[in-house]
């Protein structure tokens, strides 16, 4: 896990717009701890939300739709990726003589 301090200087954020990216749910840091922690995939996403309002442009309602789609692509990759274990973990059905 990532501390705060730590994500804001290696996310080249200011506390200001990480409490924007965190109310606006493009950031949900873990609050298991006291302090509010992050993954090295919050860090990628916080790069790629970045990326996307400088560099590219994309505005917050742009920005609200891209997020929602590449958060729904990894669900259903996770979903695949389960059922193509689950397919391999189950036994051939024997041929009946």
């Amino acid at each position: 896990m990532i501390s705060e301090r730590e994500f804001l200087e290696r996310a080249h954020l200011d506390r200001g717009t990480l409490e924007i990216w965190i109310r606006e749910e493009w950031l949900i840091p873990s609050s298991a701890a006291a302090e509010r922690a992050f993954t090295e995939m919050d860090l990628a996403r916080a790069r790629l939300i970045h990326d996307l309002t400088h560099n590219m442009g994309v505005n917050d309602e742009g920005l609200d739709v891209i997020l929602h789609l590449i958060d729904q692509m990894h669900g259903l990759r996770r979903a695949l990726a389960d059922a193509l274990t689950s397919m391999h973990e189950r036994k051939p059905p024997t041929r009946g003589a």
